[in-house]
């Protein structure tokens, strides 16, 4: 099965929700950096939050970076997004392309002794999450938060409420097989627009709150559609757009060489002096890509 992406409206506009699965793309993340069990879930959480974010680009041309500079043994994160659009029409969603890495895929910690659950707080620990959002403006928005738990869904709720004014329950999970494989992967996010009842409000905290974990009612057969049904339980829900996100790299031998350029030529000399030749490998793939000692030289002229 696909994964996809779902938004829709319900209570007469007042609450905008959007759900994905990403069973998949998380296991296309893991297989290409051999994450551990914990990094998986913590890298596999911000993808997914990463692509429920998708829903605010409209064009072709426009690029999310997400980036979570943490304390813990992971260290970074970073997670990038693109879209395609029907026809090419603004808006017109019709595939999510997102991709992503971690400083250290390796690490991992026991689980917690509170619970059992991995701990992907510590594994991020104290820091800050930057989101950069480059809509082909003169500027690209920028907006940075503390880290508020490192657990990763906490940490975009609280980034939407302190850099966009706007109160959003955010759930993100990973379920981990026996054999480290992703089993299950999701998320969903559901935003209270202005004006929104007091009852109206209560009654969606109450769904939440009583609601078993995404990925358990993933994993008991229910589709994410199922889940943002139970949530809005008598309040209308229209679901907009269904489409289709992967995990995909774009990267290429003229990007490479764009980021060779960026080093200056001085430094470049320098390889040609010392290596004859240069091989930069991709973070986010771990595709390498070879420079000849000739390609090098050309570089510099």
């Amino acid at each position: 099965m696909k994964d996809i992406l779902i938004s829709g409206i319900a209570a007469d506009g007042y609450l905008r929700v959007i759900g994905a699965e990403t069973t998949q793309l998380v296991e296309d993340a893991r297989l290409t950096h051999n994450t551990s069990a914990t990094a998986t879930a913590a890298l596999g959480r911000m993808l997914t939050g990463t692509v429920l974010m998708a829903k605010e680009m409209k064009n072709e041309t426009d690029k999310l970076t997400i980036q979570l500079k943490g304390k813990g043994p992971i260290g970074g994160m970073a997670t990038v997004c693109r879209i395609r659009t029907k026809n090419g029409a603004a808006g017109a969603l019709d595939k999510v392309f997102v991709k992503g890495y971690a400083d250290h895929p390796h690490a991992d910690l026991p689980t917690r002794e509170s619970d059992g659950k991995l701990d992907v707080g510590g594994l991020v620990g104290k820091g800050f999450m930057n989101v950069m959002m480059d809509l082909g403006l003169k500027e690209p928005y920028s907006g940075s938060v503390p880290l508020h738990s490192g657990e990763i869904a906490e940490d975009f709720s609280y980034y939407y409420l302190m850099s966009k004014q706007v109160p959003a329950a955010v759930s993100l999970g990973v379920l981990i097989g026996q054999e480290l494989n992703v089993v299950k992967a999701g998320g969903f996010m559901v935003q209270l627009l202005p004006g929104a009842p007091d009852k109206l409000i209560d009654d969606i905290e109450r769904s939440i709150s009583y609601m078993p974990s995404v990925t358990t009612l993933l994993n008991a057969g229910a589709t994410i559609e199922n889940i943002l049904e139970d949530i809005t339980r008598g309040y209308s829900l229209d679901i907009a757009d269904r489409v289709e996100c992967v995990y995909q790299c774009d990267c290429s031998k003229e990007r490479m060489e764009e980021a060779l350029l960026s080093i200056g030529k001085d430094e470049i000399k320098k390889i040609l002096e010392e290596d004859h030749g240069a091989e930069l490998c991709c973070h986010f793939c771990n595709k390498k890509y070879k420079f000849s000692e000739e390609e090098i030289r050309g570089l510099t002229d």
